[in-house]
């Protein structure tokens, strides 16, 4: 059964390469765009509002972030249970308290478990809206047209194009990221992962497993 879960509002990966070109966004390259942002960033920081060093310090904030973060609060949240339920009904609070995050001025962040029987996948059918203060920047794949159009329509078919095939019994329910809503997959943990502590379980996360495309690697 599949259940798409339509906010406001495909190129898979395989070993970490992408499986066809960069995708080519020209189609909605808008130039008067592009002067409308430089002229207000120029006007703000003629006003005083922030400076161009405040600007850098931000982009390469966001440039610096990877996965890495998410894949130890997956990892916390397999070993904790307390966490984990903690993560799944309030995730800002939770990640504030465990990770020291400051989430406060951040969109909402609902943090969703994959189990035996369900299979969550997320995309942003308008954009490209991501948790990148958790994952980092986007790739390029989730970002395409073609993602955010099939992903929502045929997504057991999307996920096989990842490797990832799952029974015909687990339903699939895909979510979609808003500005105001981001998402967080908790992937099933591998078997044969008993007694193993967060720095080895968190080498099993991938990227691709917290935006549930795949899963979680086998030890």
């Amino acid at each position: 059964m599949t259940v798409h879960d339509h906010g406001d509002h495909s190129h898979p990966e395989h070993d970490g390469h992408d499986a066809h070109a960069p995708v080519d966004d020209l189609d909605h390259y808008a130039p008067e765009s592009l002067l409308m942002e430089q002229a207000l960033r120029e006007l703000l920081i003629e006003q005083g509002v922030f400076s161009a060093e405040d600007i850098q310090r931000q982009i390469d904030l966001t440039e610096s972030r990877t996965p890495a973060l998410g894949a130890q609060i997956i990892a916390r949240a397999w070993v904790d249970p307390a966490f984990r339920a903690a993560l799944l009904e309030d995730a800002k609070p939770a990640l504030g308290g465990a990770f020291a995050l400051d989430l406060a001025n951040t969109p909402e962040l609902t943090v969703l478990e994959n189990t035996a029987g369900l299979h969550h996948v997320v995309c942003c059918t308008l954009c490209s809206c991501y948790p990148r203060n958790i994952l980092g920047i986007p790739p390029a794949w989730y970002k395409s047209r073609e993602y955010r159009s099939r992903v929502v329509i045929e997504p057991r078919s999307v996920l096989k194009e990842f490797g990832t095939e799952l029974p015909a019994q687990r339903e699939i329910r895909v979510v979609d990221s808003t500005a105001d809503m981001r998402y967080l997959v908790i992937p099933l943990r591998p078997a044969g992962t008993e007694g193993w502590d967060e720095e080895r379980l968190a080498a099993l996360v991938t990227r691709d497993s917290m935006i549930g495309v795949s899963q979680a690697l086998a030890p």
